[in-house]
């Protein structure tokens, strides 16, 4: 991408960076700000393939599948690459078109994409089939040597995960419980919920520990409130009998104090 900003002026090329920064920033967590600073940097740079490849995946992110699929076509044109193709099947399936994303399945182009691409090809294969309620046709889809090997690559998690899941919609509950058990083995970055599926399908129940905690916030806020009532109604108490208390103390003062009688002192010594 750096060496692609290099055709632009300096200044320029810096202002276009700083969009594609907050893109990369942001895409995941504020996918329509993400999308702002895209549409920034397509005005300032729409002749570079970086900036129309980022354009396209912050539309994807905000399912603008028909702008994506037009952005990611610029940037294949202007590269030659096929590293898009299976992001453009599946803004296909995004417009409603399943059996156009197939059809790409099946062109030139899937083979020349590397180990990823390809397994990504099989992803969105199979999410089509899905679309077209052939499950049947999806669960054979993804059962390929990636799925099978033993060895964890960055798509495994991913591929066992879209597995599990098709043979569960399928009523396959117990091999989809294996796969869904191998997918959370696998998925050592949290890329998806394999943990959750699989604690609902063993019949876990998940209580929300923030509300647990407002629980045990209110339980203390009444017990402080009883606290603070029962010591209002000694302080009352405490004011109803002061008067007393003074009566006592003004009989106390009448007689004569132990030091005045020439009574020892409790500790025994003796007064004057």
């Amino acid at each position: 991408m750096r060496q692609e900003l290099l055709s632009l002026p300096k200044t320029l090329a810096d202002d276009v960076a700083r969009n594609l920064v907050m893109v990369a920033r942001l895409i995941d967590e504020e996918p329509e700000e993400a999308y702002a600073y895209s549409r920034i940097a397509l005005r300032l740079a729409s002749r570079v393939a970086a900036v129309r490849e980022a354009a396209g995946f912050a539309a994807y992110a905000n399912q603008k599948y028909s702008e994506a699929l037009a952005e990611f076509r610029a940037a294949r044109r202007m590269t030659g690459s096929a590293e898009l193709w299976p992001v453009m099947a599946d803004c296909e399936r995004g417009m409603g078109r399943p059996e156009r994303a197939l059809a790409m399945a099946g062109e030139p182009e899937v083979r020349r994409l590397d180990k990823a691409g390809q397994v990504e090809m099989r992803l969105v294969a199979a999410g089509a089939r899905r679309d077209m309620d052939q499950l049947d046709a999806a669960i054979v889809t993804l059962q390929s040597p990636e799925l099978a090997s033993n060895s964890v690559q960055p798509w495994t998690a991913r591929l066992r995960y879209a597995y599990a899941d098709a043979l569960l919609a399928a009523g396959r509950e117990d091999e989809a419980r294996e796969w869904f058990a191998k997918a959370a083995e696998s998925d050592k970055d949290g890329a998806t919920d394999a943990s959750d599926r699989l604690a609902e399908l063993d019949g876990v129940e998940f209580v929300d520990a923030l509300d647990d905690s407002e629980d045990t916030e209110s339980t203390a806020d009444t017990e402080l409130g009883t606290a603070e009532a029962e010591a209002e109604a000694d302080a009352e108490t405490d004011a109803d009998q002061a008067p007393d208390a003074e009566a006592e103390s003004a009989d106390a003062d009448e007689a004569a104090s132990p030091a005045e009688s020439g009574e020892p002192r409790k500790d025994g010594s003796d007064q004057g």
